[in-house]
């Protein structure tokens, strides 16, 4: 953060520290807290969650960063992908969704299809919240 305020102060009084314009987060910091004592270096983090940087011969901010994003996303949870991609084939109730699962649809008032999660989905939703909770985060969302 100190490189990135110090660029942007070689710019004169049009902007000011990045920290001015959105939230930081340490993962060094989380990292060392999640794992005190150990090595908490971008290697290290990516041999311990199993993370392929093969491909990262040389450091570079913009790879090196794309990494710490899956990283950071596994110290957080797991979560490795987010996909929102769905197929419709219709806007009626009760319809079949993504590979014929039968799924409960209603159509809200502005025409788009609201889904009701099925037992798996509330089981996987539930794994997913603890998960997150294991490694340290906090669900604003979670009923527990």
């Amino acid at each position: 953060m100190g490189f990135l305020d110090h660029e942007l102060g070689r710019l004169g009084d049009r902007f000011k520290r990045v920290a001015d314009y959105c939230s930081v987060i340490d993962t060094l910091v989380m990292a060392r807290k999640m794992f005190p004592g150990q090595r908490n270096s971008l290697d290290a983090l990516c041999k311990r969650y199993s993370i392929d940087n093969g491909h990262r011969t040389l450091h570079g901010a913009l790879l090196d960063s794309e990494i710490l994003a899956d990283v950071y996303l596994a110290m957080t949870g797991g979560q490795v992908s987010l996909s929102l991609e769905a197929r419709h084939e219709g806007a009626g109730a009760d319809e079949d969704w993504q590979e014929g699962t039968v799924r409960r649809v209603r159509i809200d008032t502005s025409g788009l299809p609201v889904l009701q999660a099925n037992e798996e989905e509330l089981l996987a939703h539930a794994e997913r919240l603890a998960a997150i909770e294991q490694a340290g985060g906090k669900c604003l969302w979670s009923t527990g």
